[in-house]
């Protein structure tokens, strides 16, 4: 299915960033860097995007281990170098997952992480600390909440495609996120204007091995922060590119965005409107989101109301998840399995959480999903989910979830649900631990 091909992101992002100090004394430290995720998946139904699925359901397990050193250098009053180097295993077991981005026999060793970085320190007092901040190399870059820009993430198992576009599998916990090259310049503090010049280039040849041109300027202050992005398709391999990739080579997206509480307290507004300039004509994809906490009753609960629209062929490009779950994979069914994959659809979402206890938040989430242009498939539907996160103790977080879709249509009649339109049940528990 040539619209899977081009939009559709496994991935999932709950793990904390740590690492554990291995040398530290003067300006010079060593970290050693260790995360690891597993999870068991199980769905009652399969979905018809590549053919390879039958009616019925799947149970497959996914994991990978990232393992490797961190650290950075002071340079005297010349800033200080920084850099990682990590490896990562990942591997799919049992059945694949329920679309057949993966078969259940994928185990890959590769680098992940490879990058060397420059701050500046106070060497530019009017850009602020680290006002300068230069890297290369193999990394994650995420831009603002990840509606556009958020890693490399999107992992294929050894699914038959004609060629070869197995990167590991674990694709629901999307073990690979770095780009395979990048240069970054960011300039600018944490308060005021600032910016970012980009240059990232995928090796996923289920991405089409994309490479763009980023720049970025933002505002940053109290009530909130807006930003403009500009992202230029430089280069697609046409080998590998459906006909919607094709386009990113000379595409043009540029974007507006917003977050913040605009100073009031409990409160938080977003906001994004992104428009595309391809060969094809013009494209655009916007969202209006508003949650408030409700800081003064039990458990402090937060509710959410997200309304977002793409229009027919807008690419989502390298979007993601990037404050857990809820964010731009929107329903755990859907975003990842049945679609719709942030095109050609209006989503209204509607999400709860809440804090029992210090260590455990607990949730819901809604979506209503209708298909723009239905000639194009039918993938309206809707989907709840139902979540924790447990985080046991330093080194160990555990979440299961339970999710139940409808498609407004199965596979027979325009839709990609195998097994007739019934409800799915999805469950899944995951293990993260991190050192």
């Amino acid at each position: 299915m040539a619209l899977a091909l081009a939009v559709a992101l496994g991935g999932l992002s709950l793990a904390p960033a740590h690492a554990y100090e291995l040398y530290n004394q003067g300006d010079t430290q060593l970290n050693a860097d260790l995360e690891a995720v597993f999870g068991l998946m199980h769905s009652r139904k399969n979905y018809a995007l590549f053919g390879n699925r039958d009616s019925g359901g799947s149970s497959w397990r996914e994991g990978y281990i990232k393992y490797g050193l961190s650290g950075s250098q002071g340079l005297g009053g010349a800033g200080s170098l920084y850099g990682a180097v990590s490896l990562i295993s990942s591997g799919t077991w049992g059945d694949g997952d329920a679309a057949g981005f993966t078969e259940g026999s994928e185990r890959r060793t590769d680098v992940e992480d490879a990058y060397l970085g420059w701050r500046s320190g106070n060497l530019f007092p009017a850009l602020g600390e680290n006002g300068v901040d230069l890297s290369a190399g193999r990394q994650k870059v995420v831009i603002g909440d990840g509606f556009l820009i958020n890693g490399d993430s999107l992992n294929f198992g050894d699914v038959d495609l004609g060629d070869d576009y197995d990167r590991g599998g674990a694709y629901y916990i999307a073990a690979r996120k770095a780009f395979d090259q990048t240069a970054v310049l960011r300039l600018g503090g944490e308060q005021g204007l600032r910016g970012d010049l980009m240059w990232l280039k995928s090796d996923s040849r289920a991405q089409a091995e994309t490479e763009l041109a980023i720049a970025t300027l933002e505002h940053v202050a109290e009530p909130g922060t807006l930003g403009l992005t500009w992202i230029r398709g430089l280069d697609v391999n046409e080998r590998f590119a459906s006909p919607a990739q094709a386009e990113r080579d000379g595409m043009d997206t540029v974007s507006l965005r917003g977050a913040g509480g605009l100073g009031v307290e409990n409160l938080n507004l977003a906001f994004e409107y992104a428009t595309q300039d391809r060969s094809s004509g013009r494209e655009n994809a916007w969202y209006l989101e508003g949650s408030w906490t409700f800081a003064e009753l039990p458990w402090a609960p937060t509710a959410t109301y997200r309304y977002s629209r793409f229009s027919e062929a807008f690419d989502p490009l390298f979007y993601g998840f990037n404050r857990g779950y809820g964010t731009w994979f929107q329903g755990e069914v859907a975003a990842n399995y049945a679609g719709p994959f942030n095109s050609n659809t209006r989503v209204h979402h509607v999400g709860l959480k809440a804090t029992p206890l210090d260590s455990v938040t607990v949730g819901a989430l809604y979506f209503d999903f209708d298909s723009i242009d239905k000639n194009l498939g039918d993938l309206g539907g809707r989907e709840l989910d139902l979540y924790a996160e447990w985080m046991v103790n330093d080194h160990l977080l555990i979440s299961p979830l339970l999710g139940l879709y409808q498609p407004e249509r199965s596979a027979d009649n325009g839709g990609v649900q195998l097994g007739g339109s019934g409800t799915n049940l999805y469950s899944q528990l995951m293990f993260v631990t991190f050192f």
